[in-house]
């Protein structure tokens, strides 16, 4: 079966603009929904898609955080040459840590990093996770059980580079989260198999923000812009956004 490739996506409406940035072995419908709602209250939306990201998971391992990096910014300089001239970002998980990043890296509104992790609660359970999104997308191509396992047995081992990778991007972030000053909007799910809550604590409490709040959603797991409390974040996140102090 050939699978349709995801895409980036943006979503014109007002002169405001946000960045959304999506997950680590996700792609920009994550962020999707999201962009959809915030495009309706007026603000334009983009969403780049990392590389590795929606393709065949071999490809993903041949891949890292700097090339990841690269499209962030490339979608960040893609709204400034539109003519947007300011930029909020919010990020899930990976998306999250890459917010953070651009808030030392460049000039932006504010920072809604939701879900991201400052470490691994348990960097097993991330391997695992990239193995089952493997399988799955291996699944939906169709192939036979045979097919699947054999090619499973020759991935195994190749995540652990990217994986060692991403937690370097990680330890990096977090040392120079004190460096951020524009405004910030924390959101930590409260059933996060990935994410410990040591983090959101952390990026909160380091962050020199004069302006910002943290959250925890009781009922969500680490998807959070596609879980149950997905209403009531994006409700918090335009109002987080709504309180910023645009120029236009």
């Amino acid at each position: 079966m050939k699978i349709k490739t995801p895409e980036p996506f943006t979503f014109k409406a007002g002169e405001r603009a946000v960045l959304l940035l999506h997950g680590f072995t996700g792609n920009t419908a994550d962020v999707r929904m999201l962009g959809r709602f915030l495009e309706k209250n007026g603000y334009t939306c983009h969403a780049p898609l990392y590389k590795g990201h929606g393709v065949p998971p071999e490809e993903l391992v041949k891949t890292g955080p700097d090339d990841w990096w690269k499209d962030v910014m490339d979608g960040y300089n893609c709204l400034k040459e539109e003519g947007y001239q300011e930029i909020a970002v919010a990020g899930l998980s990976l998306g999250g840590v890459f917010s953070l990043k651009l808030g030392y890296t460049v000039p932006v509104k504010g920072i809604v990093p939701m879900c991201a992790p400052t470490y691994i609660k348990d960097e097993e359970v991330l391997y695992q996770e990239v193995l089952q999104y493997a399988k799955e997308y291996k699944q939906f191509e169709g192939k036979s059980k045979d097919q699947i396992e054999q090619e499973m047995r020759e991935f195994t081992d190749k995540p652990r580079h990217m994986l060692d990778l991403l937690g370097e991007l990680n330890a990096d972030v977090k040392s120079q989260v004190d460096m951020i000053y524009a405004p910030l909007f924390v959101v930590q799910a409260r059933h996060d198999q990935i994410v410990g809550p040591g983090s959101a604590e952390y990026i909160y409490e380091q962050a020199a923000s004069n302006q910002k709040d943290i959250k925890w959603y009781e009922k969500s797991g680490h998807i959070i812009t596609l879980d149950v409390e997905k209403e009531q974040l994006y409700e918090d996140i335009l109002q987080f956004l709504e309180g910023l102090d645009w120029l236009v």
